[in-house]
């Protein structure tokens, strides 16, 4: 099982979005909860009914974080997963950034990058099967 994979085998998850600069993720969010899991979803632009506004306030049971924001706000919001005392991150595909990874890394965190957590989440009769199949045929997945 890779890294990625035993990712999802925790069963208490931070969300991490901010609808200000990009939809919150909510594909991710749907499939964690067809596995069963706790989300904590945490929208960082606030005042969302049923949602968090701040990594701060995520119960402290919480065992994983999954990051999905804006590349510009990575780093920052890496920083206050790892402050909240998160040591196992998930930053979604194409918005990590070297300062994020490093950051986590010098602080002893496990740090998946590089991949959408949907695509480890969704069902087998979802579109991101065939995404799937091709990362397993490239052994990326």
């Amino acid at each position: 099982m890779s890294g990625k994979s035993e990712f999802f085998e925790r069963q208490r998850f931070a969300l991490v979005g901010d609808s200000t600069s990009k939809k919150f993720p909510k594909f991710t969010h749907k499939y964690l909860l067809d596995h069963n899991k706790t989300v904590y979803a945490v929208d960082l632009a606030g005042g969302r009914e049923g949602y968090l506004s701040s990594l701060a306030e995520v119960p402290e049971d919480a065992e994983a974080a999954i990051i999905e924001v804006a590349k510009e706000k990575t780093a920052e919001v890496v920083a206050a997963a790892l402050d909240r005392g998160f040591d196992h991150l998930w930053i979604h595909q194409m918005t990590d950034t070297p300062e994020a990874v490093e950051l986590a890394k010098s602080r002893g965190a496990t740090v998946e990058t590089g991949s959408c957590a949907v695509m480890y989440l969704a069902p087998t009769a979802s579109p991101h099967v065939v995404h799937r199949a091709i990362w397993k045929l490239l052994k990326r997945y």
